[in-house]
């Protein structure tokens, strides 16, 4: 059994183990594209390579034997840097959206694909969950918000942009009709305590996400009613009471206990920062006696913060909001609410799960391409509501849903492009072709679809289909640049997939080979 070093780390392995092998055998992450347990290493996406004995050539890991009295450098800043070049070399020619334009473009980076999928499905209860996971006044911002999400649907370039803003109206409304809304599971009491200055938007979000995770929360407000600018810079007829009212309540049922008609002068604000564990000021633009009151430093746009954390000059107080910048939009008020609540979180040592803010983007669609989308969408043309201001009705809500075209991908969540792209900071233009190749979708099989564009010729597919003895499956096809994974013969995808779609699908590290209508399942 051969004795190897891996990045100073004495280790033993078994006869015929490879460095990766080695490596995860000490817990060492080694990123890998083209490899998988079980199916022979291809070496081709070289994002394993490791450097061997201080030599000045890297190798692949997946492929490379350990022998005996081997060092290995695998985290190094040359192997590192190696790793991201091999990375960039993939994207540049990757077409496909890893995020849909649309959730690109809204302020708060809701999941919109999901949503409309699970509107088309009839399955509310989904819709609503996924759209409180970034926004939790859904009724009201169904109602008053601008929409730029819809101006980034690539729908548009066919015919009508999806109506986004009046489906998640639809979820909010049937939501609020139930006779118990949705409520988010909380984490069990933490002990910390947040005061939140300003009920709007902004600190109402805070509110929403920061009792899910344990805190409590308490909103401060001169005012004797809660809202903010939603309550006297909305006109009623647009933004009826009873709505805005309806989803406060949900937010107060989480437990936030609401301190009105209390306005927060100097030496109150000292007592909130010995009091609580943290402070939040998301109380609109600020008066200038107010902010020299407080002491935080400030510039001419508002409130001085940092721009990951959300914290102020004084340690503890956080900021969001139109009090750092003027944000005018209610969608941006509620989205900063949530990065502040999240920054809060992570303060108070609560865990938060990172998102992967990583995209590949296809850019502007060519003349043709928004067709190649158009199998999976209903041909009508939007669907309006009966009467100018009203909402979609749940029938109406689906045949609407219908028409989205699905341009996000449907592995971006387990994309290993995306993910290591985004551990190891990799750019996407960084070699960019001048001229990209046309975005295509082969739909020749009743489970999977193909989109070559997002194929980085890793071989996976190509091997399993030989090993589990398709009569056809996958292959190289051509010679130089132009080669690619096709069916031999030029025969349909369903010849090549008879019994092993399913693994296929599951084993790409792209999601070029995907299931149909669904998250990677056939």
């Amino acid at each position: 059994m051969p004795d190897l070093v891996i990045d100073g780390r004495p280790t033993t392995v078994p006869d015929g183990s490879t460095i990766l092998d080695a490596a995860r055998s000490l817990g060492i992450e080694i990123p890998t594209l083209c490899y998988s347990k079980g199916i022979a290493a291809g070496t081709s996406c070289y994002v394993c390579a490791v450097r061997v004995d201080d030599g000045e050539n890297l190798v692949p890991s997946c492929a490379t034997q350990v022998r005996d009295g081997m060092t290995v450098d695998a985290t190094g800043d040359a192997v590192v840097e190696a790793r991201r070049m091999a990375l960039e070399l993939l994207l540049s020619d990757h077409i496909g959206d890893c995020v849909g334009p649309c959730e690109t473009i809204c302020p708060a980076h809701m999941d919109i694909p999901r949503m409309v999928r699970e509107i088309a499905d009839g399955d509310m209860t989904a819709a609503i969950r996924t759209v409180k996971a970034h926004i939790p006044l859904p009724a009201v911002l169904g109602r008053i918000c601008p929409a730029p999400c819809e101006k980034g649907c690539r729908r548009g370039t066919h015919d009508e942009a999806v109506s986004i803003m009046l489906l998640k109206r639809a979820v909010a409304d049937a939501d609020l009709a139930m006779e118990q809304p949705f409520q988010p599971a909380c984490l069990s009491e933490s002990g910390k305590r947040v005061a939140i200055i300003g009920s709007g938007p902004a600190g109402l979000s805070a509110a929403y996400y920061l009792s899910q995770r344990g805190h409590a929360c308490t909103i401060y407000d001169e005012h004797d009613k809660p809202g903010g600018k939603l309550l006297d810079g909305v006109s009623r007829e647009l933004l009826p009471l009873p709505v805005l009212e309806a989803e406060i309540a949900v937010i107060s049922s989480l437990g936030v206990e609401f301190r009105l008609g209390e306005r927060v002068e100097a030496t109150a604000f000292a007592g909130l920062r010995q009091e609580f564990d943290a402070v939040l000021i998301a109380a609109g633009e600020l008066p200038d006696d107010i902010r020299s009151a407080w002491d935080v430093t400030c510039s001419a746009k508002g409130i001085n913060v940092d721009s990951q954390s959300a914290e102020t000059s004084l340690a503890g107080v956080f900021a969001a909001g139109d009090v750092v910048r003027s944000v005018r939009r209610a969608v941006n008020a509620v989205a900063a609410g949530r990065g502040a609540a999240l920054a809060i979180c992570r303060s108070l040592g609560t865990d938060v799960q990172a998102e992967l803010s990583f995209n590949s983007t296809i850019g502007k669609l060519k003349p043709g391409e928004a067709e190649e989308f158009m199998p999976e969408a209903a041909p009508h043309g939007r669907v309006e509501a009966v009467a100018d201001g009203d909402g979609l009705t749940g029938p109406d809500a689906q045949r609407e849903s219908r028409r989205c075209l699905h341009c996000d991908c449907r592995a971006a969540d387990d994309c290993g492009l995306r993910i290591y792209a985004e551990k190891l900071g990799a750019k996407q233009r960084r070699f960019r072709p001048t001229e990209r190749s046309l975005f295509r979708q082969i739909r020749q099989h009743a489970s999977v679809v193909y989109e070559p564009g997002k194929c980085i010729k890793c071989g996976l597919c190509t091997r399993i289909t030989e090993t589990r003895g398709e009569e056809l499956g996958l292959s190289f096809v051509g010679r130089g640049f132009d080669v690619h994974v096709g069916v031999p013969f030029s025969d349909a995808l369903s010849a090549a997939l008879t019994k092993t779609a399913e693994e296929c699908v599951s084993t790409c590290p792209t999601g070029a080979l995907a299931a149909l209508g669904g998250q990677n399942q056939c």
